[in-house]
């Protein structure tokens, strides 16, 4: 955490960096967001006067950094994409298209030099780039694509296969979130999101069907995060899970903008790859209790325990389990209640009383195959599904003891599984399993 008399000197230090453009610097305690970023999320911009800006912000926090202010690119700006850190596309009111070189966006900005890349044909009224490859622009409601195969283009041959993926895509703004993934909000107030598959294909969400009118201009770093300027003022929000086609989990920070005015900018930009979206891991479950919930990864566990440890059959003794906890009778149905976690070793007569009955074309990792006749084996996984052929742990006889094996639904040649008629398992599934 920064110490109140940093952050006093953080906020003068914003405040006289932002007088330029008439920025506000908030001071409430910040939000968080989530998103996995390099560092600042970088945005480009263009004055009406035609100076380049450049605004570092604080991923985690929305607060703003930095803004810095360059010098006149030398024509009327129309669209702009971010290629990477230090390179900006911008096309010019009157179909060229430049490749912006920055040199330095530390403490000023400095340009390396601005380089007219394509003559003319450039006439989109937004352009983005996916930090992938892949450059989108909007005319006349059309979606172009291009692939762009240098850090640095320097015309047709870096910038080429160009396609055009369909009509219909009349937007009041357009970002993108990653590789082919686009942002977008309508006039009529609607947040959409983009999956582009290719020419005529793709796939549409709408993340939010109202309250997205007032944005003017929209940008996204990748990872959930996104950028909304309204009224001149900039607010940001995180997506949750940027890849669900959903709305729902988009958090709102209204109350702690990046700023609440200022941003004059008449194009705005940010770099996609700055951030990424890593899906969370699972939570792990918590280890099973004697006749609780276990999951299938924990029933498996357990089994091959007793298999690694080859536990000897017998109808009389008993064995640990895992934890060291409890014991189990050391026969086939005294194994399935071991790996079960269940409340005592059940026989092959009461294991359907704590299970109940699946199509054996369903099982899965954990279910058990039951003959009441005197046997049951714990089911593995598919080795062939199509063929029923599976595998299956099970604790066999005296002369064997703990086994893996292999066979078929319908018992294969002989007919038998394990040793008993196929025709006489039954597939069980303990009441207390779980996902996992």
């Amino acid at each position: 955490m920064f110490s109140t008399s940093f952050k006093r000197r953080l906020t003068a230090a914003l405040a006289l960096g932002a007088t330029t453009l008439g920025m506000v610097t908030l001071t409430a305690a910040p939000a968080q967001a989530a998103a996995i970023c390099g560092g600042d999320v970088s945005v480009y911009g263009t004055l009406p006067d035609g100076r380049l800006t450049y605004t570092a912000i604080s991923p985690n926090t929305g607060d703003r950094v930095k803004t810095l202010i360059g010098t006149d690119l030398g024509f009327t700006p129309k669209a702009m994409a971010t290629l990477n850190f230090n390179t900006v596309l911008v096309t010019s009111t009157t179909g060229a298209l430049y490749r912006v070189d920055i040199q330095t966006n530390n403490t000023s900005l400095a340009l390396a030099g601005v380089t007219r890349i394509w003559d003319s044909g450039w006439t989109f009224d937004k352009m983005t780039y996916d930090g992938a490859g892949h450059l989108y622009g909007t005319v006349s409601g059309q979606l172009h694509r291009y692939n762009v195969s240098q850090a640095k283009p320097s015309g047709p041959a870096h910038i080429a296969k160009h396609v055009v993926i369909d009509e219909g895509f009349v937007l009041k703004t357009l970002a993108a979130v990653g590789d082919d993934v686009l942002l977008a909000s309508t006039a009529d107030g609607r947040l959409l999101s983009y999956q582009i598959n290719g020419v005529g294909d793709w796939e549409q969400s709408v993340l939010k069907s109202s309250g997205w009118s007032a944005v003017d201009s929209l940008v996204s770093p990748g990872g959930g995060l996104y950028y909304g300027r309204t009224n001149g003022g900039m607010y940001w929000y995180h997506d949750a899970d940027p890849t669900d086609g959903k709305g729902s989990d988009i958090a709102y920070h209204s109350d702690d903008p990046v700023d609440e005015s200022g941003w004059t900018q008449t194009l705005l930009s940010a770099y996609a790859g700055d951030c990424t979206y890593q899906e969370p891991l699972p939570p792990t479950p918590a280890p099973s209790t004697r006749g609780g919930q276990i999951t299938r990864t924990e029933i498996m566990s357990r089994a091959v325990n007793w298999l690694n440890r080859d536990i000897p059959y017998s109808q009389s003794a008993y064995a640990t389990d895992p934890d060291g906890d409890h014991t189990y009778r050391t026969d086939c149905s005294g194994f399935i209640s071991m790996a079960w976690h269940a409340s005592t070793s059940y026989t092959t007569s009461s294991l359907p009383s704590v299970s109940s009955t699946v199509s054996k074309s369903d099982l899965l990792p954990g279910d058990a195959l039951n003959t009441q006749s005197g046997h049951v084996v714990l089911f593995e996984k598919w080795v062939d599904k199509g063929a029923g052929k599976f595998s299956y742990i099970h604790e066999s006889n005296p002369n064997d003891d703990m086994m893996r094996g292999q066979d078929y639904l319908n018992g294969g040649t002989d007919g038998r599984i394990a040793g008993h008629a196929a025709s006489g398992y039954v597939a069980l599934r303990y009441d207390k399993v779980v996902t996992g």
